[in-house]
């Protein structure tokens, strides 16, 4: 938990130019943050993920509902959720026999928002 916080106040300096040493915004990211950022932007680079992240924009939705809405099997689907569930791009609840789906947060939104803003400019 610490690990994580500190990794967020580091990237919060990066953003904001007053990281580490003189010049700021010159500053390199930590090694390890480099490396787990990388692996964030892999699990983009899948389209039947990014339309399981469009799909769940609507609001939280079932496995069969997802599945629907991208035009792919539920297998596929369920292994897809999967990866975006360890990069904590999705979270889930189980409603009785169902397990319902979501964006983890308004972060995931955004970086669907910029990263079309910036394809289509």
């Amino acid at each position: 938990m610490q690990q994580a916080m500190e990794a967020v106040k580091e990237a919060e300096q990066i953003i904001s130019g007053t990281a580490g040493a003189p010049g700021g915004a010159d500053a390199m990211p930590d090694e390890e943050l480099l490396y787990d950022l990388a692996d964030l932007f892999k699990v983009f680079a899948d389209t039947t993920r990014i339309k399981i992240l469009y799909a769940l924009m609507d609001g939280p939705r079932r496995v069969t509902d997802i599945a629907d809405a991208v035009n792919a099997s539920q297998t596929a689907v369920s292994h897809q959720l999967r990866a975006l569930k360890q990069a904590r791009l999705v979270k889930f609840q189980r409603d009785g026999k169902n397990v319902i789906y979501s964006l983890s947060d308004d972060h995931v939104f955004t970086m669907l928002a910029q990263g079309l803003t910036h394809i289509c400019e």
